[in-house]
């Protein structure tokens, strides 16, 4: 089943959302402060230190608990907080969809954090979080007829929809705001637990008798560290240290961001496609997230496809961009050209590895050091508990929020050929 899917760097939301504009003022303070931060009162303490690499939400989550359970936290991120994945997903939240799988306890902690975190950081006005009823519904393109069973679909959903199912309640499915609910946190991280900010490339880590101890960037600087976390997203895999013992591809994933002329008609409904083009063709199945900020989040077209080096210069293809404009067309009169404008034209990487599992551990004949990456479509879900568990994994030797055995990267020594 899925879902990707972040704004382009600069945030969408239209200026008559206050608090929103407010979120973004006090995200670009913090980048200000956290480039000279002071000392603080922590250092008496001599904390642990702990630099997290990579300014996604596993990233920041890591960073936001550790920093919140003591320890001095830098996180270095070569490009701008979310700017890729982090920025360009659909920000679902659900409760239950993965489980039966290696990911259900991970999921459920999570998606109660989100919650927890909701009310600590005031997510409804902060970064989007609401509830939502989440619906699957087949759209065949070609068909210009209104939609069937209309009783058990909102009114904007006019265009040909049918066969719609509940596929989750206000209880069991949620969403955020990706890139202001990572920048939020990262704000708070920095303006109350120290976290420092460092805008810089990873080049290689300083290791001594098998135990990391400092960081080195592109053009030379050092930092020196306890422990280090590498959160790289799909960018894991061109890190050799990683790629050496398992590997990490990225799946392309397509969206727009859409903001109709008539907003408030958009109910918080998600919608989950079956999609048939009028080309004919296996079914497509894009997603379409209605956001309290008035714009309308439409994603799908994903395919494997070789990572740049700069997440800033991912850009969507033509053709799959042009798709999601027509699935918009087909699902709503309110997502139609000349009634909604384009905000955004987007793509971005999902990090995957090829059990489909994410990696979350110590990395093996390397003390101190851990990975957090692979969770493909599911990382702004699983952003909180990741986090809080890697932060106790790296300050107590052991997490006790999930049990981290399933994701441990030592699964993988002995498999990798060559």
């Amino acid at each position: 089943m899925r879902h990707m899917a972040v704004a382009s760097p600069l945030l969408t939301s239209p200026p008559t959302v206050s608090p929103f504009l407010r979120q973004t003022r006090s995200y670009k303070r913090t980048l200000i402060r956290s480039s000279s931060s002071a000392s603080s009162p922590m250092d008496l303490h001599h904390p642990k230190r702990v630099v997290v690499c990579g300014g996604g939400v596993i990233g920041v989550c890591t960073a936001y608990f550790l920093a919140k359970s003591g320890a001095a936290v830098t996180l270095v991120e070569k490009s701008s907080v979310a700017c890729a994945a982090s920025g360009k997903s659909g920000g679902f939240l659900a409760l239950d969809w993965c489980d039966g799988g290696p990911l259900s306890s991970l999921a459920r902690a999570s998606f109660n954090l989100h919650r927890s975190l909701a009310q600590e950081l005031d997510g409804p006005n902060s970064y989007g979080y609401r509830s939502l009823t989440t619906l699957s519904l087949t759209v065949t393109e070609s068909q210009s007829s209104k939609p069937s069973g209309k009783s058990d679909l909102p009114s904007w959903v006019d265009g040909p929809g049918r066969s719609p199912r509940t596929i989750g309640t206000t209880e069991t499915t949620a969403q955020v705001h990706p890139q202001l609910f990572t920048r939020t946190l990262i704000s708070k991280a920095a303006e109350d637990y120290g976290v420092d900010v460092v805008i810089g490339k990873l080049e290689h880590l300083g290791v001594d008798d098998g135990r990391v101890n400092s960081v080195v960037l592109e053009g030379g600087r050092v930092i020196d560290s306890d422990a280090v976390v590498l959160a790289l997203g799909p960018w894991c895999g061109k890190f050799e240290l990683l790629s050496s013992l398992f590997r990490v591809y990225g799946i392309k994933a397509h969206s727009i961001v859409l903001e109709p002329k008539e907003p408030e008609a958009i109910t918080p409904h998600a919608l989950f496609l079956s999609y048939y083009p009028s080309q004919g063709g296996k079914p497509l199945d894009p997603e379409v997230y209605p956001r309290p900020t008035g714009e309308v989040y439409v994603c799908g077209m994903s395919a494997e496809a070789e990572i740049p080096d700069d997440p800033e210069q991912i850009v969507g293809n033509p053709e799959s961009i042009e798709m999601l404009k027509g699935v918009a067309s087909s699902v709503s009169s309110h997502l139609r050209e000349g009634e909604a404008q384009v905000k955004a034209e987007q793509a971005c990487f999902l990090p995957c590895t090829d059990d489909g599992v994410p990696v979350i551990g110590e990395v093996p004949g390397v003390k101190g050091c851990y990975v957090a990456t692979g969770h493909n479509c599911w990382g702004i879900l699983n952003g909180p508990a990741t986090g809080a568990a890697v932060a106790e994994l790296v300050l107590d030797g052991k997490a006790s929020i999930v049990d981290l055995s399933r994701f441990s990267p030592a699964r993988f020594v002995g498999l990798k050929k060559g």
